[in-house]
């Protein structure tokens, strides 16, 4: 803008001067000036004309550590060449993807392909791809968008938990058995040929008709040590930024744990209360997996309500049989009297505490800032203490999460640590 004023300037000063004077000189300047304009905005004006563009996003789900290919064609099909392009798609995506200046001869064509890593999760928006050109002098400009907007979720880390089991409850049916069942179950295995016997209502009369024999379907126990996670987002209590924080670890160990049961044909319900109360009812099998995950890249520290309060209002949805996994960073220990009572119930109890006060040293390191010391630092390594002895108090088995260290090293199942012992 500012450089169009000021060749507006010089034009109107080189008119004036030229017809207050009457030099050959000036007036040559003026015609000089009104052809160069002229040719700069027919090129800007004819500069996006005949071009063909496109791009293709390689994935609209991915994971954090992912990569997000963007491929992008431009095709110029004029006899004129395209002597300036700028090509590039504004997103919300936390690395943006790179874009391009470029030059097409008359009748080419380039495909190039732009990488981004997929560093932190979420929701985020590409736009439309922006085709811009102008002439040298960066007198006029002319825009085109290209294409939809699109949206890429990008889930959080997941990793495996080789070493870890999910506590059975307290029911027979509790635990994945391959032992086949003669009762009657949801869980159809596979089909058999019939044996005198066998009951008449087993009978799968297609695949009888195909094997021109009677079949006889198999049954498994049905697993109904279905899980219920509650995860705490709380703001108060978090700490710690970027990928080593109380919310991501928080997210990696909720998105762990929900694969896992998944894995073993549970059915997995999650409530996370933030700043609104996102509750997921029970299910099972692909798809609640991809809910679980879409819930997850979406959650943030930004919640008002305790624990406990959560946990009062959740809790007494729990039937006979499933298993709580409590997911928090809370030293109170009030949320931990709800707990108390679900053995009674049937109700078996994991909680994966995350060690927030290892959490604040390790991004006050990284920063650059003073440790916690003196009596802050006394109290709060006391209201750790007081939270495990106060879980060990009610029997409840704790997974102690801290930095720098894989999930996988953290949860593992007692049988596991003294399989290795003995090793």
């Amino acid at each position: 803008m500012i450089r169009r004023l000021q060749f507006l300037a010089i034009a109107v000063f080189l008119l004036v001067a030229a017809f207050s004077t009457g030099a050959d000189f000036l007036f040559f300047l003026v015609y000089l000036g009104l052809l160069v304009i002229g040719g700069a905005y027919v090129v800007t004006r004819f500069g996006l004309s005949d071009l063909e563009a496109g791009y293709v996003l390689d994935k609209a789900h991915a994971h954090v550590g992912d990569t997000l290919r963007a491929t992008y064609t431009l095709r110029n099909t004029s006899r004129l060449p395209k002597l300036w392009l700028e090509v590039h798609n504004p997103s919300t995506l936390p690395a943006p993807l790179p874009g391009r200046a470029l030059a097409l001869q008359s009748r080419a064509e380039r495909t190039w392909v732009a990488r981004v890593p997929l560093i932190r999760r979420g929701h985020f928006r590409v736009d439309p791809m922006t085709l811009r050109t102008g002439d040298p002098f960066g007198l006029f400009e002319s825009y085109a968008t290209v294409g939809a907007g699109s949206t890429v979720i990008v889930y959080p880390r997941l990793e495996a938990l080789p070493r870890w089991r999910i506590p059975p409850a307290f029911i027979e049916g509790s635990q994945a058995s391959p032992e086949r069942t003669l009762q009657t179950t949801p869980l159809v295995t596979s089909v058999r040929p019939y044996v005198p016997g066998d009951d008449y209502k087993k009978i799968h009369w297609k695949s009888s008709a195909r094997q021109m024999e009677l079949q006889v379907k198999e049954f498994d126990l049905e697993q109904t040590a279905d899980v219920a996670i509650y995860l705490d987002l709380e703001r108060r209590v978090h700490t710690g930024e970027d990928d080593e924080s109380t919310i991501e670890s928080a997210v990696r160990v909720a998105a762990a744990v929900s694969a896992r049961a998944l894995a073993e044909n549970r059915a997995v319900a999650m409530t996370a209360a933030g700043h609104r109360t996102a509750v997921l009812p029970a299910d099972r099998g692909a798809r609640q997996q991809q809910k679980v995950m879409q819930l997850l890249a979406a959650v943030n520290a930004d919640g008002d309500t305790p624990l406990r309060e959560t946990l009062v209002q959740g809790l007494p949805r729990l039937r006979r049989g499933m298993i709580a996994v409590v997911i928090t960073p809370s030293v109170e220990r009030e949320w931990v009297a709800p707990l108390s009572g679900l053995r009674a119930r049937g109700v078996a109890t994991v909680v994966c505490l995350l060690d927030a006060g290892a959490y604040d040293d390790h991004w006050r390191r990284e920063a650059g800032l003073p440790l916690v010391a003196g009596t802050d630092r006394e109290d709060r390594t006391r209201n750790a203490r007081a939270i495990r002895h106060g879980l060990a108090e009610y029997d409840l088995p704790v997974f102690v999460i801290t930095p720098q260290r894989a999930l996988s090293e953290i949860m593992v199942a007692p049988g596991f640590a003294r399989q290795a012992v003995r090793a």
